[in-house]
């Protein structure tokens, strides 16, 4: 077990911050699908094991810590920002949406670890931000693991109304497969239109 994942939110907690809420994003660099967030407050004496940042856990690992983070967390929200408000926005923007909406979600966090160096702007609960978070707070870590595996599975339901451009596999990652099928088939309703890769295809 990571010790100190669970002891930095805890000094934290000490300092008097009892609803800690850690915030995270999953798909900012995708040329296809939405950006996720996932906002986590958990108990005090939450202890697991294998929570890790999520791109160091394997699949499954994440697929298990997203049920049993959905089930023991305080409280837990995620939301999905589509690539349509990618394009109108930018992709810090609509980061920044799904962060709101998620962390909104919760009952009023007292303090808001957000991963990374930038603040989410338009908040207005106390943020703390901490570059590489995932690896460092418990709570950033848990709302890495949901805001993955709930993009991932919103890019698998993607596949089946898409199978030319496999997103099951790349999940809207630039790949050469990808690649390969955007020259071959150009763009689907949730290819970012804003992105090079993609407005070079347009």
């Amino acid at each position: 077990m990571n010790e100190a994942l669970f002891a930095f939110d805890q000094c934290r907690r000490e300092k008097g911050f009892l609803l800690l809420a850690g915030v995270d994003e999953a798909g900012r660099g995708p040329w296809a699908g939405p950006v996720a967030a996932a906002a986590v407050v958990l108990k005090p004496d939450t202890r697991w094991p294998h929570l890790n940042d999520s791109k160091k856990l394997s699949p499954s690992r994440r697929e298990s810590l997203f049920i049993e983070i959905k089930e023991q967390a305080h409280r837990w929200a995620i939301a999905l920002v589509g690539s349509e408000i990618v394009d109108r926005k930018n992709i810090l923007q609509a980061t920044f949406q799904a962060m709101t909406e998620a962390v909104e979600s919760l009952e009023s966090p007292s303090l808001v670890l957000v991963d990374g160096n930038q603040r989410i702007l338009g908040l207005k609960i106390p943020q703390e931000t901490v570059v590489k978070g995932d690896g460092k707070s418990a709570s950033i870590a848990a709302a890495s693991v949901l805001a993955k595996v709930a993009r991932d599975r919103w890019m698998m339901e993607a596949h089946q109304t898409w199978p030319e451009y496999d997103f099951a596999s790349h999940k809207g990652y630039g790949t050469p497969t990808h690649m390969e099928a955007l020259r071959k088939f150009g763009p689907c309703p949730i290819h970012r239109k804003s992105f090079a890769p993609i407005r070079a295809l347009l």
